[in-house]
């Protein structure tokens, strides 16, 4: 080397060495979400505990994870998919709440409005009940499902009834010592029937027409259908329940195929859990109503005492059980014949999960508590 360059590389050994140290690069944060083994852990758990086949979407800061465990068709052994179909039960009942809200929006409905102004002679005391008491369940109408459940066979004859939504509400007509309306929260599906009734009532169209045209087309929900057959189209989980006992040799009934009568706007909704969390994801994030009306929505009461902080508003449900540091999570649960389904976000909106089971009324509780467990590692940032 030159003495010029040994010089030269003196000076920048020099600067060097005085120039101040450029700080470290920080680690980057982890992501914000569940861990993915600990989901599919806890979806195996929930199979194991007694249901034939699980089904999950997750979203959360770490992105989206969708999960299975077990079987969608016990005769043929075929494995439950993350895309597959399935009834989505009460869920339905935010799809319809929605609705009714954006004809409230549109000025066409009164939330504190009487029902019997829009459908008179229709509902038993309708000149006494709100279309906020339908929507919370508080109008004093009796479960015309509680109805359908006192029949010999009850399962197998709802499987296969036609029954009209106006012949649904007939079958609490009679019914005696109901609380007046606003005064007692009681879960009511006939209270849906009725909104569902509302709504083609003032639209002049099905109510199948005004999900589709308002909700699933607008989203892309590509795999949700209001149906009006007992079959489910497309690749889907089939549904079970033990309707003839658990007992030794006792096995599930296939009941997938199902009369959508027995339920219509209650819980006749098919869906996945894709659709289910965009769904939830455009409701809770404004995309569906206005600012008023989503807080109108998520104005939550008490439900009854047996459910310990747990709430209800207008067709959404909060449940302050799961992540008690967090805050309550917020969406809707839905069992029917053959399914059971979760999904609610977190408290911050930040974390998604739908879960769907195929087995309905005859869950045993350590599958109950599974599925909860599954819901908890998804949503809570400190279990």
């Amino acid at each position: 080397m030159s003495h010029r360059k040994a010089a030269a590389a003196s000076v920048l050994l020099a600067a060097a060495l005085l120039a101040p140290a450029a700080p470290a690069m920080a680690a980057a944060p982890a992501p914000d979400g569940a861990d993915r083994a600990a989901l599919q852990q806890a979806l195996d758990a929930t199979v194991a505990a007694g249901v034939p086949g699980a089904v999950a979407e997750v979203r959360d800061g770490r992105g989206v994870w969708r999960g299975s465990s077990g079987v969608g068709d016990l005769q043929s052994g075929q494995a439950a998919h993350a895309g597959d179909r399935f009834r989505a039960g009460s869920v339905t009942k935010s799809f319809v709440a929605t609705l009714v809200l954006q004809l409230v929006a549109e000025g066409k409905v009164g939330l504190d409005e009487v029902i019997e102004r829009q459908l008179p002679g229709v509902v038993p005391n309708g000149e006494h009940i709100t279309v906020r008491q339908l929507l919370n369940h508080t109008s004093g109408l009796a479960n015309f499902s509680d109805v359908l459940l006192k029949k010999k066979d009850p399962v197998r004859d709802a499987q296969k009834a036609t029954y009209t939504p106006l012949q649904l509400i007939a079958l609490i007509a009679d019914a005696k010592d109901r609380p007046a309306p606003g005064t007692t929260w009681e879960y009511s599906n006939t209270n849906y029937v009725v909104l569902g009734l509302l709504i083609e009532h003032v639209t002049g169209r099905s109510l199948g027409h005004e999900i589709d045209h308002r909700i699933v087309k607008p989203l892309h929900l590509t795999g949700t259908t209001f149906p009006t057959t007992s079959g489910i189209s497309g690749a889907h989980l089939h549904g079970y329940d033990w309707i003839d006992g658990r007992g030794p040799g006792a096995g599930p009934t296939d009941l997938t195929e199902f009369s959508p009568s027995a339920y219509w706007a209650a819980g006749t909704l098919i869906s996945t859990t894709h659709d289910l969390n965009t769904f939830f994801k455009a409701l809770l994030g404004g995309r569906l109503l206005p600012p008023r009306l989503t807080k109108e929505m998520r104005d939550m009461h008490p439900m009854n005492p047996e459910r310990t902080n747990r709430f209800y508003g207008l067709g959404l449900e909060s449940n302050g059980n799961l992540c008690p540091s967090d805050g309550p999570v917020v969406g809707h649960t839905g069992e029917v014949v053959g399914y059971q389904t979760f999904s609610f976000t977190s408290a911050d909106g930040k974390r998604q999960v739908t879960l769907s089971v195929n087995t309905g009324l005859t869950m045993n509780d350590a599958s109950g508590a599974a599925a909860m467990k599954m819901v908890s590692t998804a949503l809570c940032h400190t279990k």
